[in-house]
């Protein structure tokens, strides 16, 4: 073989390593690249974070900048909260090891709400926060990770003011299906059909779809 041939087969190779090399490298690159706080591969949520917990005494949390917030709607037109405002806080209290001690005791929730004169100020300024104007009776002030499933009582990254769902009568009061979810994700939580973190990232990821993505739908 000459000099020439065993130069171009040495180029050849060199050429074909470097295109692999090149192709790892340009997915490693865009897995990296997603936006923060989106789901990894596989649909998995963002790690959900600890918030303060209980308090002995609530004092009222500074709520995101008026209309920084943006609410999604499913094709049913039913509210998701902004991401970036509302992904959710944990109760550090609540473990899966604590469970029977804490949200899966009759009466535990109770012991932690903060009151009306906390939570009051906070949906007003919720609220501009995501540009809600319609009636404050027909709106909840909404934790996105529920009490009864570990979320942070008084986190502002918890909490949204969760418009009307469809089908609403301006004047009636907040009609809210998140609220049956959240039971039910509670019952299977206490009852040890579902792990509390997926219960947990699954309604912050998407209240409508939680039941079906544990298969309890």
């Amino acid at each position: 073989m000459t000099v020439t041939a065993v130069s171009l087969l040495l180029a050849v190779s060199v050429a074909g390593c470097s295109s692999g090399k090149s192709t790892d490298t340009g997915k490693h690159r865009a897995s990296q690249s997603a936006p923060p706080g989106s789901a990894p591969a596989g649909g998995a949520p963002a790690a959900l974070q600890n918030g303060p917990g209980p308090q002995t005494k609530y004092s009222v949390q500074a709520q995101p900048t008026p209309g920084s917030c943006h609410y999604r709607f499913t094709a049913d037109k039913q509210p998701l909260p902004d991401p970036k405002c509302t992904p959710g806080a944990l109760n550090p209290k609540v473990t899966q090891a604590s469970l029977k001690s804490t949200v899966c005791k009759s009466g535990y929730t109770a012991t932690i709400r903060p009151p009306v004169s906390v939570t009051g100020p906070e949906k007003t300024a919720n609220a501009k926060a995501y540009g809600y104007t319609g009636p404050m009776g027909d709106a909840e002030m909404d934790h996105l990770v529920s009490l009864v499933l570990g979320g942070d009582p008084d986190d502002p990254r918890n909490l949204w003011v969760e418009p009307p769902s469809p089908a609403h009568k301006p004047g009636g009061g907040p009609n809210n299906p998140k609220d049956s979810v959240e039971a039910k994700l509670s019952s299977a939580v206490c009852s040890g059909k579902v792990q509390l973190a997926a219960a947990q990232n699954a309604i912050a990821t998407d209240w409508t779809t939680a039941l079906a993505k544990l298969g309890l739908a």
